[in-house]
């Protein structure tokens, strides 16, 4: 890498590092936040994105958002509600074929295969 640029990611990780200094102390970093059942129900309501099918727009945002087990009981809600779990986005994928790369998926792609996606 050429020393300029090794420059540029110094001084932007410096950056970084002061930001994260500065942060307001009373905004703690949230872990193994309760999820209820009309937190996880809300994501069946959620606006697709784009032109991307409602059912595969749904599961991908849940997806993102979600552990495994608030996926799961996504999941019962979804298919409960006549949502489809084998829903292809734009290019055709489901979202066990989307997220089949990902390294923490493997729990996901089970899920999804249970529920019939």
């Amino acid at each position: 890498m050429p020393a300029a640029q090794l420059n540029i990611l110094c001084r932007r990780a410096a950056a970084l590092e002061e930001n994260l200094e500065n942060m307001r102390p009373d905004k703690q970093k949230v872990v193994d936040e309760v999820w209820d059942d009309g937190r996880i129900e809300g994501f069946l309501h959620k606006a697709p994105r784009g032109d991307e099918d409602p059912d595969y727009s749904v599961l991908l945002t849940a997806y993102r958002a979600m552990r495994p087990e608030d996926f799961q009981r996504f999941l019962a809600m979804y298919v409960a509600a006549g949502r489809d779990p084998a829903a292809r986005s734009r290019g055709g994928q489901t979202l066990r074929e989307t997220i089949a790369g990902h390294r923490r998926a493997d729990v996901f792609r089970q899920l999804l295969a249970d529920a019939g996606g």
